[in-house]
Order: C-alpha cells, then sequence, then structure tokens
C-alpha cells in the first residue's frame, strides 16, 4: 500500500510539474506577445565630468556645491531632532515635489516624492513649468506639513504626513490664499499663519515687477483660514528704487523678532535673498540696511566657476544652535545660459545684531566649503554632487525615486520585467503637451555622457524609440532609432527649437543600419553648450560618432523659457513623425 500511495504521489508531482511548466511556456510566449511592440531599455548609464570639480579634493572636513546638482530649484528645509529634509519644486514633472533626508547637510538621500498619486495632482495637458511652484515644508507635534502652488490646478494647498516618506495627504485646498509661494508658520503661542506672495495693494502696480506679500492666519483643526489676507510688505527693500517680484517668503522667530526672508529681484540674474525683522508677527516688517543677504548679480561675469541667479532661500537651525541656508543658484557655461536648471546650494548663516547674513552671500559662492559641524553621515547613498557615475540596470520591480514622467500618467504604459524596462509606444509624442512615453532623470553636470542600449523593432515609419535631451516639446534633442523610407532601420538625430526652426523637428543627422541589427546602443554627450551623438551595435565595439558639437543652447533656460531644467530619458512613441 505504501508503494502505490508513493508511486501514486510520484505521477501525480510529474504530471502536475508537467502542467506549471507547461502554462510556464504558454505564459512566457504570450508575455512576449503582449509586449512584442514595446522598447526595451536594457539599462541607463550616466557619467558626470565637470572641470570645476577636477582639481578639487573633496574630504570629510568639506562638501561640494551645490549640494543638490540638476534641476532642483526653490529649496525649503526643516529638522526634526537629528534629521534635516528637504523638498524643491517640481511644476509637471510626476511624481512631484521630491523629498530629501539627511542627518549631516551633506549627504542627501531622496526618501520619496510628496505628490506620488493622479488623484493628488492631474497636470492634464498643462505648459511644462505649470504645475508645482514653490514649497515649504514644516514640523509641528508629530505632523509633517507642506504647503504649496499648484498653479495648474487647485491652486494653493496644504497637504500633511506623519512619515516624511510617506504616504502624504490628498491637498488642502486654500481658496482663500492668492499669489504663490506660500509658507507655514507655527508660533509659540499655538497660532498658524500662512505668509504668501500676491499682487500689489488694490491691483496697482506703481511699477513692472511690483509686488507684495500678506499673511493671514490659519485653523489647522478645521483646515481653513480664519482671518482675511494683511499686507505685510508692499513692494520689497525699498519702494524708491522700485523692487521687483518679492516672493519666496519664510518666516523664523528668534530671540523676540519674527524675521521674513524673501526672495527679490526675478528669477533671472538680478535674483536676491533679502531680510525683514518685526517684533510683531503683522509687522511693520523693518528692512535690513545690507541688504541683500544673497545676490550675485554684481560680480564679475567671467569669474572661475560661475554660479548666478542665487536666492530663494530657507534657514534651518542645528541642534548646536549654529545657522544653514540652502537656496537655489545656476551654473552657467557661458554668459546667461545654463541647461542644468537651478540648483540647490548651501552656505553658513551667522547672526549680527539681531540680523542673519548668509556667510559669503554677496561673494563667488564656493564649490567647496567647510561642511556644517554635524556627525558624519555612514550611511551609503547614491551621490547627487560632484562627478560620479550612476548605472541604472533596471533590476527591480519599482522605478528609483531620480526618475520622472511628464505630467500625470492616466495609465500605466511601462513594465519592469528581468532586468528590462519595457516603454510602450503611445501615439502621444514629445512634440505634444501630453504624458507621452518618457521616463527621464535630471542632467547634473555641465560636461556628462548619457548612453542606453535598447531593443525597438519599429513596424512603420511613425513609430521611434530613443533617449532624449529635453527641455521642453519644442526644445529638445533626440537619438532614436526608425524606419526610412526604404522600410530600414536608421538611427538618427532630431534637434528641435522655436528659434531654429519654429518649434518643428530637424532631422540632423542619420545613418542606415542592417535590418539584423535589433540591439542599439546610443549616446549623448554634454560639454556646455557642446552636444554630441554617438551610436553602436554591439556591447564591445567603438562609439561610432553620428554628429558633433550641435549647438545645445536651445537646452538653456534662457532660449527655452520656462521654470525647468534639462532632463536625460528614454522615449518611444507610435506616432512621433
Amino acid at each position: 500500500m505504501k508503494r502505490r500511495k508513493t508511486g501514486f504521489k510520484i505521477v501525480t508531482a510529474v504530471i502536475l510539474m508537467s502542467a506549471f511548466f507547461s502554462c510556464k511556456k504558454i505564459s512566457q510566449k504570450s508575455q512576449s506577445v503582449v509586449y512584442a511592440d514595446y522598447a526595451s531599455f536594457d539599462w541607463f548609464d550616466y557619467r558626470g565630468n565637470d572641470d570645476a570639480y577636477q582639481n578639487l579634493t573633496k574630504c570629510d572636513a568639506n562638501y561640494l556645491n551645490p549640494v543638490l546638482a540638476g534641476f532642483c530649484p526653490d529649496p525649503t528645509i526643516c529638522r526634526v531632532e537629528d534629521k534635516f529634509y528637504l523638498v524643491n519644486s517640481s511644476f509637471c514633472y510626476f511624481p512631484g515635489l521630491p523629498i530629501f533626508q539627511s542627518t549631516d547637510l551633506v549627504n542627501w538621500k531622496q526618501i520619496g516624492n510628496i505628490i506620488d498619486r493622479a488623484e493628488q495632482a492631474d497636470f492634464g495637458n498643462s505648459r511644462l513649468s505649470g504645475g508645482m511652484y514653490a514649497p515649504t515644508i514644516r514640523y509641528n507635534k508629530g505632523t509633517f506639513y507642506v504647503i504649496c502652488t499648484n498653479v495648474s490646478g487647485v491652486g494653493n494647498f496644504i497637504v500633511t504626513a506623519k512619515n516624511p516618506a510617506g504616504p502624504w495627504s490628498n491637498p488642502i485646498a486654500l481658496p482663500d490664499v492668492n499669489g504663490i509661494d506660500p509658507d507655514i508658520f507655527f508660533d509659540e503661542d499655538g497660532k498658524v499663519y500662512i505668509t504668501h506672495n500676491g499682487p500689489p495693494p488694490n491691483n496697482i502696480s506703481l511699477h513692472d515687477g511690483h509686488r507684495a506679500i500678506y499673511m493671514l492666519e490659519y485653523d489647522l483643526e478645521k483646515q481653513k483660514t480664519t482671518t482675511s489676507p494683511k499686507l505685510v510688505i508692499n513692494g520689497g527693500t525699498d519702494m524708491s528704487k522700485k523692487p521687483v517680484w518679492i516672493e519666496g517668503p519664510h518666516v523664523i522667530k528668534k530671540n523676540g523678532f519674527y524675521y521674513m526672508i524673501c526672495a527679490q529681484g526675478g528669477t533671472g540674474f538680478n535674483h536676491s535673498e533679502v531680510v525683514f525683522r518685526s517684533k510683531n508677527i503683522y509687522g511693520p516688517y523693518e528692512s535690513y540696511a545690507n541688504n541683500p543677504i544673497l545676490t550675485q548679480s554684481h560680480l564679475d561675469p567671467n569669474r572661475k566657476n560661475l554660479v548666478s541667479t542665487t536666492g530663494h532661500a530657507d534657514f534651518v537651525e542645528l541642534p548646536n544652535g549654529d545657522w544653514w541656508a540652502v537656496f537655489l543658484g545656476c551654473r552657467p557655461y557661458e554668459g546667461d545660459l545654463y541647461n542644468t536648471g537651478r540648483e540647490t546650494f548651501m552656505m553658513p548663516v551667522e547672526w549680527k545684531n539681531d540680523w542673519p547674513e548668509i556667510v559669503g552671500g554677496n561673494e563667488p559662492i564656493p564649490m567647496i566649503h567647510k561642511r556644517p559641524n554635524l556627525p558624519l553621515s555612514k550611511e551609503k547613498t547614491e551621490p547627487l554632487n560632484g562627478n560620479f557615475v550612476s548605472k541604472e540596470d533596471f533590476d527591480s520591480n519599482t522605478l528609483d525615486f531620480k526618475w520622472s514622467f511628464i505630467r500625470t500618467p492616466k495609465e500605466k504604459w511601462y513594465e519592469l520585467i528581468n532586468g528590462k524596462l519595457l516603454i510602450k509606444p503611445r501615439p502621444e509624442s514629445i512634440h505634444t503637451e501630453t504624458n507621452f512615453s518618457f521616463i527621464g532623470r535630471r542632467q547634473q553636470h555641465l560636461k556628462f555622457e548619457a548612453s542606453v542600449k535598447f531593443e525597438f523593432n519599429p513596424k512603420d515609419n511613425l513609430q521611434t524609440a530613443g533617449l532624449t535631451a529635453f527641455q521642453n516639446e519644442k526644445h529638445y534633442f533626440l537619438i532614436g532609432k526608425r524606419l526610412n523610407a526604404d522600410h530600414k532601420f536608421e538611427v538618427f538625430v532630431e534637434r528641435t527649437a522655436d528659434k531654429i526652426n519654429n518649434g518643428k523637428s530637424d532631422i540632423i543627422a542619420k545613418k542606415e543600419l542592417l535590418n539584423s541589427d535589433k540591439v542599439l546602443f546610443v549616446k549623448i554627450e554634454g560639454n556646455g553648450r557642446m552636444y554630441s551623438f554617438y551610436y553602436k551595435t554591439a556591447q564591445n565595439a567603438d562609439w561610432v560618432l553620428l554628429i558633433k558639437d550641435v549647438d545645445g543652447s536651445i537646452l538653456s533656460t534662457k532660449e527655452a523659457g520656462g521654470f525647468v531644467g534639462t532632463y536625460l530619458g528614454m522615449y518611444t512613441s507610435s506616432k512621433h513623425f
């Protein structure tokens, strides 16, 4: 009897295993059929090699600027016990409002995105520089608060979380808070205040760029404002000098004074940071005699390792009583041209006669500086500044936090399977203000290489896939694969920009491939203003130059407009041409 039972079990096991492997084969076959039309990316390799860092010796005693390289504008920061949290604007990139964590202010790690669900923000067909503007992060009694402006949706709003890594709440709308750049301040008496940029009093502009700062109270329990907006700063530091674009306010309390730090001068070359103080939360606020406390606008534009447009700061106090500032700045490669967007820099704050000054704020911002007096983090994190190599093999079942989509996805059009990123070509294309099939990361260096290995078998000459250096829908480069008029595989470089061809695309280089070349490697090299494009069809082959030193100023903020920086991304479309 025992033998019969054992034999029966063996036979049954064999039958079940056969069925399992048959099902597995069917599953694999059907899966390959389902994903046959997808562009399949094996890896994405990014290498930064800026000249500014070549001769610098970084050690445990110092840190490098910017602390967050690439498009990381409008930094806001808070401390909870021994941890620091920093959030940036993200405009219409999704997920939105990236949040970083650090214990030493030097080594930062992205721990999530505050806006990571479609129900929190649908950017629809908004322009890329719409969306999320200038957040503020604060902590109060066990809860994190982020207040921000979604200019493409609800307007000003608050989201909350117990854990800064998320999940964060759905937005709480603030219909009575107008303008942009809101701040939330928790006073010692339990009262809560919202401060924001807005139009001049009675909407009467005394000069171009005339703006004002308003304040009102907020009830945490009722989740609504309880007072009308009160004007606290009109115009800026000195109305006789016609100050422009007072914005980005943050309220700080120290030694019985309320301090309000604000950006002034606009987001361009004349950007600066100024400070006011008052014994009363509603003012009147006195402008500091030594304003601005941060600007680069008066310095020699030909200086080495140029940093420009500094401003939009936020302060944080360390456990030992030291203060530091994070702020945005740009690294032009010439003139006012920069492709990396606005980045996050950091410098110490010094208090003089109860006024704060950013140390060296009116001098050239250094690329290397003595680090904050904090225990150095021993956690190994992916570097976010300096020169580094970052290789993504797509061996996880989720995308790393550094990857972004353009606008809010309405469907899932990508998969991570067996160490490959599969991206579905859809009718939406890179020319359109839509959520087209794009997954990208920031360009973080003036001198860089970005390369991918991918497979794509276009069925007609409308389809393409490849690697793009993208600033917006009318300012980008694309090196991709397509079918040409003879139905042969072809690698090509496409460029588009308003000033060159009225926003229409132009094929500036191409090379026919063998139809047996299923796998394609493509590479973009950037060197300041110049971008070069390469390809190869085998891993160990040498890179073949397709076109060299193309003018990349079309990717600069000055040329493209808006507020974002360049992204390097994988892209595919079924109706690109």
